[in-house]
């Protein structure tokens, strides 16, 4: 066996290849390695003080880069023996050359990626015809080193060394899983126990029994990703201990609410499998809160004022009274009596709390608690003309509601003070208030004002768009509620503010889909080359797993015919007389390749056909594999399989940005493809994965018409 002490704060790239391929090595020569073990340390405990050090079972320990040039000897040893056509030499020397991938220059960085992309030309695999210990040794490598990560991705882009990269990474599912280990190290004791509540676990003092807790949400658009945050806590909290959840619609503003939105969020809560026990609203407490308005005038706790009203208060600022501030209580209940009515003169005025105008807390000088408002409610009518704010109504409704807790975003933290005057004032029950950091996204608004804009301007197809933040949008693009509500509990009631990466959550995401998402194929139709196979009398159907590693899921039909299609980009990859594996089928020799006589405007000979010549007898694990479809009309069912990108080009806006000025102009891509004939079964909301390319949701089903697609949305893996 061999024991592994860890850095958990080293650089990635430090670690990373040593640990990959002793990994690979105890998947695929358990004689060598029958156990790899792993102990983390945050550094200091090193004794090597490397960033990871190794011990083998005879004793001798290695630390740093030695460790990967001793397993890499230990694995040429075993396969000068075992594995033909490997030079141990070629893959030392490779080995070796993966150092050349920790420089931390571009320059050095882009002329070692020219060498492997010019090596990887006619290649699939470093040395060989399978994976082996020089391809991890350089994968790893630059997959540590964020520079070399990025620099493979960028234009140009090295598209051979790209492609290598990219297979590496999909076909072997356990190193996404390696990264994520050492990667979130530092949370994985919290993540570990994330079901049972010990990762989000708060100190709630005074709270004995049953909590009750409460999710009020405006009903002035579609719930987000931040919504969804507060929603989860609150669910969690309320059922945790038995207690109650309450879902309070803050109604109080007629002018940017309805009921649309309103029974869209209770549709929302819907799907991510929040049933609230009891559903209320602030406008069913309207006569109440306006009676405690009238105790509050009533105590000489509140005053009518008309200075500057709906314009901003420069006294308020510059922390000097109103104007109006010691208007006598007879004459404030008749200025509220005039505002009940909606009058002109009314409509001239509001009522503060009388609090404390010069507090270093802007909350507390004396903010606005009543205002009017003509626009029909779209639940009373044109019952009420003056509505409560939102900070007069939160502490008055959760007292008699009898919320034991009122989790809120930290944006509330400088009115918890306010919130705790109005209950004093009006002598209410007293309700622990705890706050916790909002949730937010790179490249992502979550201000409603500002999706309205976008969704009004047109540039999504509504608030279920896949590329929105909304519940709807992240759903419908292939995010499952299992998967979410796993990512917002691990953040739990945090009050550190973080900008997160969406990749994080995809990830997770992956996780969760990938058992149980069949595998299909779908070949891209622009320039699908047709290929003649010798070696099979005629068409010919099996049945297949879906994913053969989850048989439950069933089978498939995979026709076979003399004249399949390969994809363009495949077919270019491919060199006379090289042996390859058509997936699901076998491998094939590459017999003849024909190429247009003109290039196109890259310069490029299209393929435009290929001769191939069975040979089921070939081994698939030394070969190049290749997606295809048996050229049969039925089995060539036309999709669009369609990716996003983000709708904001700017990480963070800040305050002063104008929204449209950061706008992506274009976030919608497509592709029209073939995809095999099982796709006409599949119903909406299917997530398959299409193998070599990703995983997909069916948006749009089959319908069989003259000219109707399919439609696909990509659902992102977590990578960049």
């Amino acid at each position: 066996m061999a024991s592994f002490e860890i850095a958990t704060k080293a650089n990635l790239a430090s670690v990373l290849p040593s640990l990959v391929i002793a990994l690979h090595l105890q998947r695929q020569q358990p004689s060598l390695l029958p156990t790899v073990s792993k102990t983390y340390h945050d550094g200091a405990s090193l004794p090597s003080k490397e960033a990871i050090s190794m011990k083998y079972f005879d004793g001798k320990s290695y630390s740093g880069q030695v460790i990967v040039r001793y397993l890499a000897d230990l694995a040429n040893s075993e396969a000068g023996n075992n594995l033909q056509r490997i030079s141990s030499k070629q893959v030392q020397e490779w080995v070796e050359r993966s150092e050349s991938f920790l420089a931390t220059d571009f320059k050095s960085l882009r002329s070692s990626l020219f060498e492997l992309n010019s090596h990887l030309t006619l290649r699939s695999f470093i040395v060989g015809y399978s994976i082996t210990v020089a391809d991890l040794a350089v994968w790893a490598t630059i997959r540590g080193n964020r520079i070399c990560n990025s620099l493979i991705k960028q234009a140009p882009i090295q598209e051979n060394a790209l492609r290598w990269y990219n297979y590496i990474e999909d076909s072997n599912t356990w190193l996404s899983e390696t990264i994520a280990e050492l990667t979130g190290f530092e949370s994985k004791e919290r993540a570990a126990a994330s079901a049972a509540g010990a990762s989000y676990e708060i100190d709630l003092p005074d709270i004995k029994g049953p909590m009750v807790t409460r999710f009020p949400p405006e009903p002035s658009g579609y719930l987000h990703i931040g919504h969804a945050k507060a929603a989860l806590l609150n669910d969690y909290f309320a059922h945790k201990s038995k207690g109650t959840l309450i879902c309070r619609f803050d109604d109080t503003n007629p002018s940017k609410e309805s009921m649309e939105f309103q029974d869209a969020i209770l549709e929302d809560l819907k799907m991510m499998a929040i049933i609230p026990e009891k559903t209320s609203y602030s406008s069913d407490y309207f006569q109440v809160m306006y009676e405690y308005a009238l105790q509050l005038i009533k105590d000489g706790k509140a005053f009518a004022d008309d200075s500057q009203l709906g314009q901003g208060d420069e006294d308020r600022k510059n922390r000097l009274p109103s104007k109006r501030r010691d208007l006598g209580i007879e004459e404030t209940l008749e200025h509220f009596a005039e505002m009940k009515t909606g009058s002109e003169e009314g409509r001239r005025w509001c009522i503060r709390a009388r609090i404390a105008y010069d507090s270093p807390n802007g909350t507390l000088r004396d903010p606005v608690i009543y205002r009017c408002n003509l626009t029909p409610h779209h639940r009373t009518g044109t019952q009420w003309k003056i509505y409560p704010t939102y900070d007069f109504c939160a502490p008055i409704l959760d007292s008699i509601e009898n919320v034991t807790v009122a989790l809120r975003t930290n944006e509330y933290r400088d009115r918890n003070v306010q919130y705790e005057w109005m209950q004093d004032a009006l002598g209410l029950r007293k309700v622990t208030i705890w706050d916790f950091s909002r949730l937010n996204f790179i490249r992502t608004v979550l201000s409603k004002r500002k999706l309205s804009r976008i969704v009004d301007d047109g540039k999504v197809w509504g608030w279920d768009d896949p590329r929105m933040p909304t519940i709807r949008g992240i759903l419908r693009r292939g995010m499952t509620v299992p998967a979410l509500r796993e990512f917002i509990l691990r953040q739990g009631p945090s009050r550190n503010i973080l900008n997160l990466e969406w990749g994080a959550l995809w990830a997770l995401n992956k996780k969760h889909i990938d058992p149980e998402s069949a595998r299909h194929t779908a070949v891209v139709q622009d320039d699908a080359v047709p290929c003649h196979v010798t070696g099979i009398d005629g068409p010919s159907v099996a049945d297949k797993p879906k994913y053969i590693k989850n048989l439950d899921l069933g089978t498939k039909k995979v026709v076979y015919d003399k004249t399949i299609l390969l994809e363009q980009v495949d077919a270019q990859s491919l060199a006379e007389n090289e042996e390859i594996t058509l997936m699901n089928w076998g491998n094939v020799y590459v017999r003849r390749i024909s190429r247009a006589e003109q290039p196109d405007d890259t310069g490029t000979h299209k393929v435009t056909g290929i001769d191939l010549e069975l040979h089921l007898a070939g081994d698939v694990k030394k070969t190049k594999k290749i997606s295809w479809l048996a050229s049969v009309s039925s089995n060539l069912i036309p999709v669009d399989l369609v990716s996003f990108d983000y709708l904001i080009m700017k990480d963070k806006l800040e305050k002063d940005d104008q929204l449209e000025a950061f706008l992506e102009p274009k976030t919608e891509f497509r592709t029209q493809a073939f995809a095999d004939c099982n796709m006409v079964d599949m119903k909406r909301g299917a997530i398959i994965q299409f193998e070599r390319k990703g995983y997909y949701k069916l948006d749009v089903e089959y319908k069989g018409d003259e000219g109707s697609r399919m439609v696909f949305f990509n659902i992102p893996s977590g990578k960049s």
